[in-house]
C-alpha cells in the first residue's frame, strides 16, 4: 500500500464510492478503502432509489442492479385507507428497487475506473496527528498495521461512523432522533410489484412499516420504530411479526433474510467539516427523517465533497474554511427538507389511527401535484385546520 494520498475516503457505501469517485476526476490521487472483505455485504437499507438522482450523480443505469421498476408508492392508514402517488412525485425512495450490493459494486467501479485506488478488508484505526495537526490515518488491512498520510479525510463509514467522532465533529442525537430497525426479504407473497408501500399508524409506534418489491412475488419488508419508544431490543420484530400474521397476501410468505440496525431521523447538524475533514451521507448524519433514505443523500453529498476536495488539493488549502464550500452545497440541496421534515416527524409520532385515516383519506381526495411536507399540510388545513394548530410553524 502505498504511504501518502491527497485524499482517502472511509467506508465504500453510495456516499464513499462517490467522492472517491469525484475527488480522482478532479486530479486528486484518492484512495478508497472498505472494512469488508467485499463492497455492498450486509446492506442495511430498504433498497428504494429515485431515478433522478441517476443523472444528478453522473450514474449509468445498468439493469444488472436495477430489481424492479415501480411506478410510484402508496401510504396507507390504519383503516386502510391509500395516498398514492407516482414515482415522480414519491420523493427519493421511488423510482427504482435496486440490488445494493450489486449498486454498490457499480459505484465503486466507477470511482476505480476514475482513479481512485480501493483496498477492501482494510479499516480505518484512528486519525494520524503530528504536533495537534492532522496527517493521515492509522490502518490495518489483511491484519496489518499501516500509517498512511493524506491531506484530506472523507469520512463516509456510515450511521456508526468513527472518523467523525476522532476528528472533533459533534456528530451525538438524541434518543428520539434514532429509528430501530428490522428488515425482512420475503418471498412467495401476492404484492403490487408496481408500487413501494408505507403503513403509519399504531402498527409501527414512532416510525412505519415498508414494503419494496423486489419482483412479483418477493419483498423487502422492514418497520423502523422510535428508539425512545423500544422498550427492549427484539420488539421491533415483534411489531413486524404481528403485522405480517395480518396480511393476508403474505401467511404463506418464506423468509430468506433478516437484517436489524439503527438510523439516524435527526436535523441537519451544526456542522460536518473541520480542519482536514468532511463527513457524507449517513456519517453526516444526512438521513431523512420523514422516510429514512438515505442513499440519494449519500451520493448527492459524496458527490460535493469529492469536488471539493479536488479543488482544496489544487488550492492547497484543507482549512475548515474551505470546506464551507461544501457545506453550502449540500445544505442548499437538503438542509430546509431535512430540517421541515424532522420537524413534521415529531409531531407525526403522536397521532392517533384515527387522525392518520382522516389525513391520508384527505389526500387521496384531494390529489397533490408536488408531494411535500408544507403542501401536504395545506391541504390538510383547507380541510382539517384543528389538526394543524400543531404544525402551524411548519407553514
Amino acid at each position: 500500500m502505498q504511504k501518502e494520498y491527497d485524499v482517502i475516503v472511509v467506508g465504500a457505501g453510495p456516499g464513499g464510492s462517490t467522492a472517491a469517485r469525484f475527488a480522482a476526476m478532479g486530479g486528486a490521487k484518492t484512495l478508497l478503502i472498505e472494512k469488508r472483505q467485499e463492497i455492498g455485504t450486509h446492506v442495511r437499507c430498504g433498497e428504494g432509489l429515485a431515478k433522478g438522482l441517476l443523472d444528478m450523480a453522473e450514474i449509468p443505469v445498468d439493469r444488472n442492479w436495477i430489481a424492479c421498476e415501480v411506478d410510484g408508492a402508496r401510504i396507507i392508514s390504519p383503516g386502510g385507507m391509500k395516498f398514492e402517488v407516482d414515482e415522480a412525485k414519491a420523493g427519493n425512495e421511488t423510482g427504482y428497487v435496486i440490488e445494493r450490493d450489486l449498486f454498490d459494486r457499480a459505484l465503486a467501479k466507477l470511482a476505480g475506473e476514475a482513479g481512485a485506488d480501493i483496498k477492501v478488508k482494510t479499516s480505518a484505526l484512528g486519525i494520524w496527528k503530528e504536533n495537534g495537526k492532522i496527517v493521515g490515518l492509522h490502518l490495518i488491512s489483511n491484519g496489518e498495521k499501516h500509517d498512511v498520510r493524506c491531506k484530506i479525510i472523507i469520512g463516509a463509514d456510515g450511521y456508526e461512523s468513527q472518523v467523525g467522532r476522532w476528528a472533533g465533529i459533534d456528530t451525538t442525537i438524541a434518543d428520539s432522533d434514532i429509528m430501530t430497525c428490522v428488515q425482512y426479504r420475503l418471498t412467495n407473497i401476492q404484492i403490487d410489484s408496481k408500487y413501494t408501500e408505507f403503513y403509519a399508524g399504531s402498527c409501527a409506534p414512532g416510525g412505519y412499516i415498508w414494503v419494496f418489491p423486489k419482483n412479483e412475488n418477493t419483498a423487502n419488508v422492514g418497520i423502523g420504530l422510535g428508539a425512545h419508544i423500544v422498550k427492549h431490543g427484539g420488539e421491533p420484530k415483534e411489531y413486524l411479526d404481528r403485522w405480517i400474521a395480518k396480511q393476508p397476501g403474505m401467511k404463506n410468505a418464506v423468509q430468506l433474510d433478516m437484517v436489524a440496525g439503527g438510523c439516524s431521523i435527526n436535523a441537519p447538524l451544526d456542522s460536518v467539516v473541520c480542519d482536514h475533514v468532511m463527513l457524507v451521507g449517513d456519517a453526516a448524519r444526512m438521513i431523512d427523517p420523514m422516510t429514512g433514505g438515505g442513499i440519494a443523500h449519500a451520493c448527492m453529498s459524496g458527490m460535493q465533497a469529492g469536488k471539493v476536495a479536488a479543488d482544496a488539493i489544487k488550492a492547497k488549502d484543507y482549512s475548515k474554511q474551505f470546506f464551507q464550500t461544501y457545506e453550502k452545497a449540500w445544505r442548499g440541496k437538503i438542509e430546509e427538507k431535512l430540517f421541515r421534515n424532522w420537524m413534521a416527524t415529531e409531531k407525526v409520532q403522536k397521532l392517533s389511527d384515527e387522525t392518520f385515516d382522516k389525513l391520508i383519506g384527505l389526500l387521496a381526495e384531494v390529489g397533490m401535484e408536488n408531494i411535500s411536507v408544507f403542501n401536504i399540510l395545506k391541504a390538510i388545513k383547507d380541510r382539517y385546520p384543528e389538526l394543524v394548530k400543531e404544525f402551524e410553524d411548519l407553514l
